[in-house]
């Protein structure tokens, strides 16, 4: 008798663990949300993405806090704002004592594993079962599904449930993956925001076969799920990161530098095809993926909120507004230039302030060369497509206005993201917004205080100084 009941109790024990649902994140690198068929896209080919969009929840209003890579991770992983985590600047990492995702689901018996793009840091933040880095130079896809394949099958050996987070080196610049001869430059849309030249059209190419190669990952991974009858039991996620390396976008504070796509499969919560229209932000996934899974977070422990109920289709927000920043720290040409810039928004729009708007703010952006791979794989040409834009002898009012905004930006940007969603126009100062830009400029000034950030120049004159000590030690 004690020996069917140990085995009812082993068999009880085996099928809870295999009950527990596992996870699987996929994070793009520097991809702008609006490239996505399933955002509206209409050059960009991403038939994985757009499937598993129509299957789950697409997310309209996900964002990010820094359009960086190494504070967009952080955020993502410990559910703590960049401020909390000391992430600010890019190449940065977090304090000591910072808590990520897998504190909190190793106790629950899950493997928590990165395979990839890491970008965070120390350790003892983010103690992830690391799967290995990839090339970037190189299509990478057949070596991360390698190493996927061989983490999911240890798993099941083991019976273990996991959490795997994989990291895409596309898109981030240089351009050298993916089949650009799938895209016509001459029929692709530039958006409004950029300057239709030729080198930017070879830029875009480039930049969509990556996003193309990308989105081949997100369709692999979903088969191998299938195949191992772990679909039905798996949260699948797939995320844009922030926008892309070009103006306006990557190294912003404008929307499409920190709206990020976020899609998701949730058994037995997504309902098919289904839209969130509230605010969420990358902080939020963390507190709603461990809550979710059975885990419980004490007060303080993240930022971010959880989501779940959203999934089920419930639009209870958890957000009145979404807050952003950019330290231009360790990623222009002159570290010790000072141009911070913070903002804020609302479901409609946003607010961005620039302290040091009196200066000059430049990123690399400007000077930076796109290593293009051609299609016959010779050697490879420079395309500065920023470079072009300012050289581009035309008398056009509105692309003089982009390049003068480039370099030049007024103390206060407010922009009404339902009119105009490109962020063309800038509404601070306007009589008829005054209201709007009063709340929430009063809401943003709250905020730092709470956030010991009042003066963000003097904040980033801290980073400038840490970064200089550490520059002398090496």
């Amino acid at each position: 008798m004690n020996n069917k009941i140990a085995l009812l109790f082993f068999t009880f024990f085996a099928l809870s663990a295999s009950a527990k649902q596992n996870v699987v994140f996929i994070l793009a690198d520097d991809m702008s949300r609006d490239t996505w068929g399933a955002y509206g896209g209409k050059d960009c080919k991403t038939p994985n993405i757009d499937q598993l969009a129509r299957d789950g929840t697409r997310f309209d209003r996900a964002y990010c806090t820094v359009a960086m890579c190494a504070p967009f991770r952080q955020e993502l992983y410990s559910g703590r704002s960049p401020w909390r985590t000391g992430t600010l600047p890019n190449h940065s990492k977090s304090v000591s004592g910072t808590k990520s995702i897998v504190h909190y689901l190793n106790p629950l018996g899950y493997r928590v594993a990165l395979l990839g793009k890491s970008h965070v840091g120390p350790n003892e933040c983010y103690p992830f079962e690391r799967l290995g880095e990839v090339s970037k130079k190189v299509d990478a896809n057949p070596e991360i599904m390698d190493k996927a394949k061989g983490f999911l099958d240890d798993c099941e050996k083991k019976e273990d449930p996991f959490c795997l987070f994989i990291g895409s080196h596309d898109s981030h610049a240089p351009f050298t993956t993916g089949a650009p001869s799938a895209y016509d430059a001459k029929k692709i849309t530039v958006p409004p925001y950029w300057i239709d030249t030729p080198e930017l059209r070879e830029v875009m190419i480039q930049y969509y076969a990556e996003i193309t190669n990308f989105d081949r990952l997100v369709g692999m991974m979903r088969k191998e799920l299938e195949k191992r009858n772990l679909w039905k039991n798996t949260i699948f996620m797939v995320c844009s990161e922030q926008g892309t390396q070009l103006p306006f976008a990557k190294w912003t504070c404008y929307d499409n530098g920190l709206h990020t796509g976020l899609v998701a499969h949730w058994p037995t919560l997504s309902i098919p095809g289904s839209v969130v229209e509230e605010l969420v932000t990358t902080a939020d996934i963390t507190p709603t993926l461990v809550e979710s899974l059975g885990g419980k977070l004490e007060k303080g422990d993240v930022d971010g909120k959880n989501f779940l109920h959203l999934l089920k289709g419930v639009e209870e927000p958890i957000h009145q507004y979404v807050y952003g920043a950019f330290t231009n720290c360790r990623i222009i040409d002159n570290r010790e230039r000072i141009y911070p810039i913070r903002a804020i928004r609302d479901k409609r729009y946003s607010l961005i302030y620039n302290p040091n708007h009196k200066s000059i703010t430049s990123n690399v952006t400007l000077t930076q060369d796109l290593n293009m791979i051609e299609d016959t794989q010779t050697k490879p040409k420079d395309l500065n497509p920023t470079g072009s834009w300012v050289a581009k002898p035309d008398k056009n009012k509105m692309e003089q206005a982009l390049v003068h905004k480039l370099h030049n930006r007024d103390e206060f940007e407010l922009y009404d993201l339902q009119k105009d969603p490109f962020e063309m126009k800038n509404l601070a100062g306007s009589p008829n917004h005054k209201k709007v830009q009063g709340r929430l400029k009063s809401a943003l000034m709250a905020k730092l205080k709470e956030l010991a950030d009042s003066n963000p120049i003097n904040t980033e004159k801290g980073f400038v100084s840490v970064a200089s000590k550490k520059g002398k030690k090496n």
